[in-house]
């Protein structure tokens, strides 16, 4: 049932094209996820690479620390296996893996090596063959009388889902060069799991694993998931007792192998040898906690990190006041101009936001006995509602001493932020120029306590 409105969640979050948040997580947060996500494939088929058992765990990192406890005696027969299938997969040339992919030519290896010598090692064994399980949905038994117990695990399945099927086709979209449909994939994630259930399935996203192998192996187009679940489905009907003989060790050996190549590397080997700190610090901290937490925490924990690196590297707003230097006007063609030193010309660069005001309001501390102030603001992208009520607060201590602040060079956007602030009529359309030059001839005329 939880599946059931996940799936109804994640189509309504398609539909309402919400799937672009998605460009919103950093470079270095998915590649951290990615590098994660291949530690716990890694790790987790550790056991059957080497034909042991370990207890589970929470985390794969405290899994991974388990083995270092000592007790386990790796079986010999199994580990071959797995190093015939990782092998092959290493050295089989790339060219030809476009043909006849190597993961495949592997486990035939290893399942023929096996048959042969007849080593006693762990296999999958038998597997259904329906597609209609048991255990499943029917319209008949859905709780309807007690519906709001399965929101909770609904939303978190909701979230987990989306976030980690956008992340595959962002991991997808870097390998291939190919711009993801965000919305398109929620829809049709939403739509699959909305089907799910009744045939007795547990949720499903889409997997960077599978979609890492796909690719690698020289997939190109969409088709590609379509004959992956026609041949799962031909193998499972006609070929389940083949399948069934296949030593675990032998898909270990894929799916480490997969594991190491789904990684990165390119971005992360461009991090750590340009020594890019903030962008070093995000990959390892979000790697970490992939592989410490669940995947959802990892997601909101990088993506938290990134914005607060992000936040503080974009407040440093760069504020430079200067007196008015009539020559160099001159040199611009403004004649005629008074001898009166009491104009200071602002130069601001940057998003004025509530991360920036603080130095905004020190930078305007000490202006001494200036009687106009010019604000030049083609350098301010943007502004929000801190900054306009640091830029009202500035105008009503100005205005306190009988002078006036001007603007120049204001973005459209946020002269549109300011009419809705009423800050333009608070402070006057007359006090509004397209460049800080004519600012300056009109502060000549203002008639004030401080001129001579």
């Amino acid at each position: 049932m939880a599946g059931l409105l996940a799936g109804v969640m994640l189509l309504v979050i398609g539909l309402a094209r919400l799937g672009r948040f998605i460009a919103f997580i950093p470079s270095p947060v998915i590649t951290g996820f990615t590098s994660g996500i291949a530690l716990i494939i890694f790790i987790g088929q550790i056991d059957n690479l080497l034909g042991i058992k370990t207890p589970g765990t929470e985390a794969a990192l405290f899994k991974f620390t388990g083995y270092f406890k000592g007790g386990y005696t790796p079986d010999l027969h199994t580990l071959i296996l797995g190093l015939v299938v990782i092998m092959t997969m290493v050295f089989w040339p790339k060219k030809w893996s476009a043909r006849f992919p190597s993961s495949l030519l592997g486990i035939i290896l290893a399942t023929a090596l096996n048959a042969l010598l007849k080593w006693p090692v762990a296999v999958i064994g038998e597997i259904p063959r329906s597609l209609l399980l048991a255990d499943r949905l029917t319209v008949a038994n859905i709780p309807w009388s007690n519906m709001t117990e399965f929101l909770a695990p609904a939303f978190t399945i909701t979230a987990l889902g989306a976030v980690e099927s956008l992340l595959s086709g962002a991991v997808a979209a870097n390998m291939t060069g190919i711009r993801m449909q965000a919305n398109q994939e929620l829809i049709a994630q939403g739509i699959g799991n909305i089907v799910i259930p009744f045939f007795g399935g547990v949720p499903a996203t889409a997997a960077i694993a599978r979609a890492s192998v796909g690719i690698k192996s020289g997939g190109q187009t969409r088709m590609v998931s379509f004959i992956h679940a026609i041949g799962i489905l031909v193998s499972m009907v006609l070929l389940s007792g083949v399948i069934a003989k296949v030593p675990l060790a032998a898909l270990a050996g894929v799916l480490m192998v997969t594991a190491w190549r789904m990684n990165e590397w390119e971005g992360i080997r461009f991090m750590f040898r340009r020594h890019f700190k903030t962008a070093t610090i995000t990959f390892l901290i979000t790697m970490l906690a992939t592989i410490t937490l669940d995947l959802t925490q990892a997601i909101l924990i990088g993506a938290g990190l990134s914005a607060l690196i992000f936040l503080n590297k974009i407040s440093g707003i760069s504020i430079d006041v200067q007196q008015v230097d009539p020559e160099k006007l001159r040199t611009r063609g403004i004649e005629n101009l008074d001898s009166c030193d009491h104009v200071r010309v602002a130069f601001l660069t940057g998003p004025l936001f509530f991360a920036a005001t603080g130095h905004f309001h020190e930078a305007f501390d000490n202006l001494g006995d200036t009687h106009a102030l010019i604000l030049s603001m083609r350098g301010v992208p943007m502004i929000d509602t801190s900054g306009l009520e640091s830029l009202k607060q500035l105008s009503e201590r100005m205005h306190k001493r009988n002078a006036v602040v001007m603007f120049a060079g204001v973005h459209e956007n946020v002269m549109q932020m300011m009419r809705r602030g009423n800050l333009i009529d608070d402070i006057g359309e007359q006090n509004f120029f397209w460049s800080s030059d004519q600012a300056i001839v009109a502060a000549q005329t203002h008639q004030c306590a401080y001129c001579d």
